[in-house]
């Protein structure tokens, strides 16, 4: 047989093995849909939610991509006419769904001009002659670009893993050779958990969190700002940013402590990069004119998707992304898919009464409790259900909106509510290797067991429920959100 032929039955037998998924999607579908509503819940509303339920899923076994799923869970609705057409397609007009879609194109503005690799490197060459001190340097650069590339994938996996792979061969640490703990481990380890901390630091810095505040609006008409996420997110953000990787270090410790060629390295590569090109001087402008637009923006009347319809308008103008950069961002166009249809289901699932019967329906559940034991036994239910997950649009798709509909019947202040359940709907991801986009990246470096990956991963866990609940709680208290 040759080669083509062989080919050609590789992947026949990788369409056939999707089969299997495939059917587990529409048996899911079939079922629910034939099963009668429970008492109090409309027809409608019950055949939405077993349109909704096979969705996610699909999002889960993944017999085809997201976007895929999506338009056929879209055509799903339109044809058994659970909804009109113009219901069915009503997601792609929200203007939260179009901020992440221009985000990602101004994110592409940071790898192009190579400006996202500049300052981490700043940050390695400053403050990287430690092994701890390095680790914190390349968290401080993730926090810095976290606001506007809205891909943690591809801001751990496209700009912060290289660097840290980079540092690994400096100091002669590889998976295969039995160096992997020199400095490989730790590095590899920190690098993904304080990915998932910038990620809850800010609306834009994870593609699933606007879907957050679509969902808060749809069940609470709750309106999370940039500013307010931000500012609710800033103390419990920097704690973890601070304790995580020196408790990494305290109990999965690199046996390299000093890293004076960390400095050398990135000051090398500073150096093969040049001075600031014109490109990355009008990146760098951009980005500062939207985070400014982003906390100031509401006052003077503009709002956020405004400011980053701003921001790609200049990149464009100054020509630092041409319109093919815009049209090969398969990332965007991807999300605005499967993110349309998600919000378009969510958000007639709450109208048409699913949401308030299942927040009821809970409500009984756990209405004994006080407002905050049940918040706190909610969230952590919540937090570790990702197990059974990986990723973290599906899991916010199937349980945010439930949840937190069910918060607030027993009490808990609506914000409050929406934004534990928002930072956690990121650091939930902290638990496994397969539970976001960047794990596979940073855990298929080979650095790191999956035993040790999933025990610090729970420890880790631990820690931010209390980092979060406790530290955060205060300062939401002086914030006064409850």
């Amino acid at each position: 047989m040759d080669k083509k032929s062989v080919n050609t039955q590789n992947q026949y037998v990788k369409r056939e093995l999707k089969i299997v998924p495939f059917l587990i999607t529409l048996a899911v579908g079939f079922v629910l849909w034939f099963v009668p509503p429970p008492a109090g819940l409309d027809v409608k509303a019950w055949h939405l939610f077993a349109i909704f339920v096979a969705t996610i899923i699909g999002f889960i076994v993944k017999p085809l991509p997201m976007g895929a799923v999506a338009i056929i869970g879209m055509t799903a609705t339109a044809l058994t006419k659970t909804l009109a057409i113009n219901e069915t397609l009503s997601g792609f007009a929200n203007k939260t769904i179009w901020l992440i879609v221009i985000a990602f194109f101004i994110s592409r503005g940071f790898i192009k001009t190579g400006l996202g690799a500049r300052i981490s490197y700043w940050f390695v060459n400053k403050f990287g002659k430690k092994t701890l001190g390095l680790s914190y340097a390349l968290l401080v650069s993730d926090l810095v670009l976290a606001p506007a590339i809205p891909s943690n994938t591809a801001r751990g996996g496209g700009i912060i893993f290289p660097i840290i792979r980079s540092l690994c061969e400096t100091y002669g640490s590889r998976p295969d050779d039995g160096t992997a703990r020199k400095i490989g481990s730790y590095l590899i380890k920190t690098g993904f958990q304080g990915n998932l901390i910038t990620s809850a630091m800010f609306m834009t810095a994870m593609a699933a969190n606007p879907l957050i505040v679509t969902l808060a609006k749809d069940v609470a008409n709750l309106e999370i700002t940039w500013t307010g996420w931000f500012i609710a997110a800033l103390v419990p953000g920097l704690v973890s940013l601070l304790v995580i990787p020196y408790v990494i270090y305290k109990v999965y410790p690199p046996e390299i402590k000093e890293t004076p060629d960390a400095s050398k390295m990135a000051a090398e590569k500073l150096k093969e990069m040049g001075p600031l090109k014109t490109s990355e001087k009008f990146m760098l402008l951009v980005f500062i004119l939207i985070l400014v637009l982003w906390i100031f923006g509401k006052k003077l009347g503009i709002h956020s998707t405004t400011t980053a319809l701003v921001g790609l308008s200049v990149l464009l103008l100054t020509e630092v992304l041409t319109w093919e950069d815009i049209k090969n961002e398969k990332g965007a166009w991807d999300t605005l898919v499967w993110f349309a249809a998600l919000v378009m289901m969510a958000t007639y699932l709450n109208k048409l009464g699913m949401v308030p019967w299942f927040s009821e329906t809970m409500k009984n559940t756990v209405g004994g409790m006080s407002w905050i034991v049940a918040v706190i036994v909610l969230a952590a239910v919540y937090f570790y259900s990702h197990y059974f997950f990986a990723s973290m649009t599906a899991h916010i798709s199937a349980m945010y909106s439930a949840f937190l509909a069910v918060m607030i019947a027993v009490g808990a202040p609506p914000m409050l509510a929406a934004l534990v359940l928002a930072f956690f709907s990121n650091l939930f991801a902290s638990t496994t290797h397969y539970g976001t986009g960047p794990a596979p990246v940073f855990f298929g470096s080979g650095y790191v067991p999956q035993k040790t990956w999933w025990g610090i991963g729970f420890g880790i866990s631990l820690l931010h429920i209390i980092i979060w609940i406790l530290i955060g709680g205060m300062w939401w208290k002086v914030l006064g959100l409850w």
